[in-house]
């Protein structure tokens, strides 16, 4: 909080960066409370057959798509102009987009997490994150590598797909919604394993059990998914919309730039919406929302009595860093992640999301099945 005060009297950052670190701060607390890591989700999923943790996400995925539909009516009432909601993820859908979803799956399996969930877990700890955080820099600039011909081949003629420009704001939040009710009846059934919403009420005095349940225990997917929605569609009213790979891949395009190895142009993608990278020496909106981000999740893993650093060897070392490039490699084609595509393009109702979420679950459930999460 002081840390965001101070920084909003600086003329040089804006009120936009302190904002910036209470939404990440308050998405850090949100994650590490309710372990809201998208690989550890679907690997309880998949492997365990415990789909209780993945309801979080589709909470979360439609208590955002309510806010959105309110707020875009702010900055866009008529949907049949052609226009799109300003500054909004919502990207065109190619194969690209799904061998980028691919990728991410696998990525996540070998390094053990996707880039939000190494960012919380360095706040826990994780030693294996920086590896994994580094290979992510060095797949970033890859992709800025690849970005012209794969931009120029394929993204630049795909559609860019609305779900309000057909069918309204209303019709577009039923659709979604009924989507997401589908989705958690599928993982309601196949969940033979699952968990109880909610964790049982220990005895003891109601202080004790008030205490455990909001610093201890981790919470319910209902209220973590809940809160990531409402945080969602504060960052998009107030800054931009919730994503955490921008600032990375600024710091990769910016390091390039520095050494001229970047291409002269990157085509089309500074007129695209997403994690778009940009050239800068100071701390992006996104960087101060990392900054808060890590450094609450690191409170809340020391309140907790959660933070231990994890063990590192060769192996998982080694593993996490080349899970780690396909992470930002794959993220840098997709101008986004987990966060960025998956959850911020599906609350606001574009296809590209779905796109991203269905291709990294299945890029996933493969590597789980090949067992490249336990290499």
């Amino acid at each position: 909080m002081s840390l965001a005060y101070a920084i909003s009297d600086n003329q040089s950052i804006g009120s936009n960066g302190a904002i910036s670190l209470l939404v990440g701060a308050a998405l850090g607390i949100t994650f590490e409370r309710g372990r809201f890591c998208f690989f550890c989700i679907f690997r309880e999923a998949i492997e365990e057959r415990n789909t209780t943790p993945f309801l979080g996400i589709l909470v979360a995925i439609a208590v955002g798509a309510i806010g959105y539909a309110i707020t875009f009516g702010q900055f866009l009432p008529d949907t049949s102009t052609g226009r799109l909601p300003p500054n909004a993820h919502i990207g065109p859908v190619s194969w690209v987009l799904v061998l980028a979803g691919v990728l991410f799956g696998v990525g996540m399996a070998l390094s053990g997490a996707c880039l939000s969930g190494h960012l919380y877990r360095i706040g826990q700890g994780s030693l294996r994150a920086v590896p994994a955080l580094l290979g992510s820099l060095i797949g970033f600039g890859m992709g800025f590598k690849l970005w012209n011909s794969i931009y120029l081949g394929v993204i630049s003629d795909s559609s860019t797909l609305w779900l309000p420009h057909t069918f309204g704001y209303a019709g577009a939040l039923l659709i979604t919604l009924l989507v997401l009710g589908f989705i958690a009846w599928l993982a309601i059934r196949f969940g033979s394993s699952s968990e109880p919403l909610s964790q049982p009420v220990t005895s003891g005095s109601v202080g004790n059990g008030l205490r455990a349940s909001i610093f201890q225990n981790r919470w319910s997917p209902i209220t973590t998914g809940s809160i990531v929605g409402i945080i969602g569609t504060i960052a998009y009213l107030r800054v931009e919309p919730l994503g955490v790979t921008r600032q990375l891949s600024t710091i990769s395009r910016t390091y390039l730039d520095k050494y001229n190895l970047l291409p002269e142009n990157l085509a089309g993608m500074d007129t695209m919406a997403g994690c778009i990278a940009v050239i800068s020496k100071v701390i992006t909106n996104n960087g101060w929302l990392i900054l808060g981000f890590v450094f609450a999740s690191l409170a809340a893993a020391l309140i907790g009595n959660r933070f231990a650093f994890e063990s590192i060897t060769m192996r998982n070392g080694s593993t996490a860093f080349i899970g780690g490039v396909l992470l930002g490699l794959s993220s840098m084609i997709a101008l986004g992640c987990t966060v960025g595509v998956l959850l911020s393009g599906t609350q606001s109702f574009a296809i590209s999301g779905w796109a991203f979420f269905a291709s990294a679950f299945l890029g996933t459930f493969v590597s789980i099945k090949l067992k490249l999460h336990r290499s």
